[in-house]
């Protein structure tokens, strides 16, 4: 089953099956490397979720190779034509913000982009893709459907986000990274699956002592210790249930709280200490002062020190 924006049979010969590459499929970060020729502007990986990455690469003329893991697309630019072919069937179309493409694991086929383009890309293991699946209680999905340039602003947005959300400080980036993995397998389970999934959504929030531990947990100086899996874990629940019954009880997700907590630290510090922005930057556990203001002026419409002399 194929998703394909126009089918026609290609001015050129389709690439035969046989005469692709036959390879153990490999990780993604690998072949994607090998195939755009350069290295990511960023990417952000762990190994019991995903990874995220966001390239800016020239024109691409190349098969891809049979891949390990789940790869999904989302594009922010100005569209792109492109082609793309796998043995007979043919898609020619244009990369656009609010859709995505999807490549299975193990599939291959031929790629023709004829400008360069930024594209932000979520590697998404099979193992993750189950273990979400199992803690969501879904009904057994069939397997991910190939899309090409497929209009899906839900998901498009979820993964856009990754690229404008990372804020440099690694308790958040993880946290963010956690949830947002396991949202948007999430997503492809109940819209980019052969047999679409269905929920069992829990009811209810927190009790107050697992929300209390919860909360100090979140509240640790200690980056180690603000982990989903590690919340989760000592709340008695998956890491999907945990997500949902947290903002039950809050009316935000465990990111969410932790950012907006970091955020009044700051104020607190900026407004009541006259230590540097950048030893606030640092007690906060940001990697440098231009991430801490960035993420400042997100939320408030301020730099730090805009704020603290307004505040004066």
């Amino acid at each position: 089953m194929r998703d394909l924006s126009r089918q026609s049979q290609p001015d050129t010969p389709a690439t035969p099956r046989h005469d692709l590459p036959i390879t153990e499929p490999r990780p993604a970060d690998m072949e994607m490397a090998r195939v755009l020729k350069t290295k990511p502007v960023s990417m952000a990986s762990d190994p019991t979720s995903g990874s995220i990455t966001f390239w800016r690469h020239d024109p691409l003329h190349d098969v891809v190779a049979p891949m390990a893991d789940h790869v999904i697309m989302a594009f922010p630019a100005e569209p792109v034509r492109f082609e793309r072919r796998e043995g007979k069937a043919f898609v020619s179309g244009m990369t656009r913000p609010g859709t995505v493409t999807v490549i299975p694991a193990g599939s291959t086929s031929r790629w023709d982009i004829y400008q360069p383009l930024s594209v932000v890309q979520l590697y998404l293991p099979e193992t993750t893709l189950k273990r979400v699946a199992h803690e969501a209680g879904t009904t057994a999905p069939g397997d991910l459907v190939e899309r090409t340039a497929h209009p899906d602003p839900i998901t498009s947005r979820l993964l856009l986000s990754a690229a404008d959300a990372l804020e440099g400080s690694a308790a958040l980036d993880a946290l963010f990274r956690h949830q947002l993995t396991d949202l948007l397998a999430t997503r492809l389970l109940a819209a980019h699956a052969g047999s679409p999934a269905t929920f069992e959504l829990a009811i209810g929030g927190l009790s107050p002592k697992v929300l209390r531990r919860a909360i100090e947990c979140l509240r640790s100086d200690s980056d180690t210790d603000v982990s989903l899996a590690a919340l989760a874990s000592d709340a008695g629940l998956s890491r999907f249930h945990f997500c949902r019954a947290f903002k039950e009880s809050t009316g935000l997700s465990p990111h969410a709280w932790l950012r907006q907590h970091r955020l009044e630290q700051a104020m607190k510090m900026l407004r009541d200490t006259d230590v540097s922005v950048v030893s606030v930057a640092a007690a906060l556990g940001y990697s440098s002062q231009t991430a801490f203001a960035a993420a400042f002026r997100k939320l408030t419409g301020e730099t730090p020190s805009d704020w603290r002399r307004r505040m004066r």
